[in-house]
């Protein structure tokens, strides 16, 4: 299907790229150089990487899907910091977007053609200094009592920082997918499923029909969320940079209810590789 030919799930594991100075500064190289300083802020090496490789995926994607060549590639942000394409015209994809996320040992971006594309990646970190419980309270404010109770129940503490983590991930692959800033009342969005397969959305009590979401398990301390939903929820600053809103409802249906595929591991040399 053409619809299918945007959409890609991307993922690099962080901890196999141990770069030297001089090849950590070739790779930001290849980067306009006006993303070059919002990598250089980092003090923290690993953070840097992050920054680093987040912004090599979002390159080498909009480059291999829409084959545009990389000089050509106009970047940019939302006052919210969300990042996205400037595009003239695209007919094959009237509303290319993406979304990155990177949490741990992982970075990672997600495309879709049509619908808005959110993607979280969080680490499963134990506390330290404090019991599960008293960790999870210090986010009670942003989860609803339904999802409280899910998570107190959900077992050993393991499961129940688990659990948070899962409502966590799909909170903010949602809010990410908007394009919303981090003032967005998570409070307001309740999630249901069923041993968490055909998860749905409450937002401010009623059901959310034209919006889906994925979990995925990475490995034994990651996980990974997506959140693909409706153009016309967008925030008002975000809906301006997408090409149209207006989806027909064979078009979102047909976005929604395609099945998602694993995430495509990729090294950084192949990103690299891809942009030289």
């Amino acid at each position: 299907m053409e619809e299918e030919a945007g959409v890609r799930r991307w993922l690099v594991d962080i901890t196999r790229w141990r770069p030297s100075p001089g090849q950590f500064d070739a790779a930001a190289a290849l980067l306009p150089s006006h993303e070059r300083p919002a990598i250089a802020r980092f003090v923290k090496e690993d953070d840097r990487k992050r920054a680093l490789v987040s912004r090599l995926l979002q390159y080498s994607l909009v480059h291999h899907v829409l084959r545009i060549p990389l000089h050509q590639i106009n970047i940019c942000r939302t006052p919210e910091g969300k990042p996205y394409l400037v595009l003239k015209d695209c007919s094959a994809f009237p509303n290319f977007n993406f979304n990155t996320s990177h949490q741990g040992d992982y970075v990672g971006i997600a495309s879709e053609p049509i619908c808005l594309v959110g993607l979280d990646i969080v680490s499963i970190s134990k506390p330290q200094g404090e019991t599960t419980t008293e960790f999870i309270s210090n986010f009670s404010s942003y989860l609803t009592d339904h999802e409280w109770n899910c998570i107190l129940h959900a077992g050993t503490s393991s499961e129940v920082l688990t659990e948070f983590y899962r409502y966590w991930c799909l909170k903010e692959a949602f809010v990410k997918a908007m394009g919303a800033g981090v003032g967005f009342g998570l409070h307001r969005l309740e999630f249901h499923h069923e041993h968490w397969t055909d998860i749905s959305i409450h937002i401010d009590g009623e059901v959310a029909k034209k919006w889906r979401f994925w979990l995925f398990k990475l490995d034994e301390m990651h996980l990974a969320s997506i959140a693909k939903g409706h153009p016309e929820d967008a925030v008002s600053s975000y809906k301006t940079a997408l090409s149209t809103v207006s989806v027909t409802k064979e078009q979102l249906n047909s976005a929604l209810e395609s099945p998602e595929e694993a995430f495509t591991l990729w090294t950084v040399e192949q990103l690299t590789e891809s942009l030289e």
